[in-house]
């Protein structure tokens, strides 16, 4: 199964919302469509940065990425009802290594 991370980093919640919503809301988001290995949160430079890692089934090679690059935007959408976000980034997992597509 093709392997995909999607990165996102958090600036900051909409009013009424508890920091606890924003991995919820990636996760539910791309675990509607797609299994989710894992999700971790880091602080990189200051900034609060959501990771979610996922699959998507096996296809042709662009097909994949295309599934995974609308996976990344459904969970920013998502975020961006309880959060500000910014810097979204979506690798590939390819020979032992992180791609990034975008």
């Amino acid at each position: 199964m093709p392997s995909f991370r999607a990165q996102l980093n958090i600036t900051g919640l909409h009013p009424g919302h508890v920091p606890e919503q924003v991995m919820e809301a990636a996760v539910d988001a791309i675990g509607s469509a797609h299994v989710v290995e894992a999700n971790q949160l880091d602080v990189v430079a200051g900034v609060p940065r959501i990771t979610v890692r996922f699959t998507v089934e096996p296809n042709a090679y662009d097909a994949e990425n295309r599934q995974a690059l609308q996976a990344a935007a459904n969970m920013r959408h998502a975020v961006e009802q309880v959060a500000i976000t910014e810097r979204l980034a979506v690798l590939r997992r390819s020979r032992g290594k992180w791609q990034t597509l975008r």
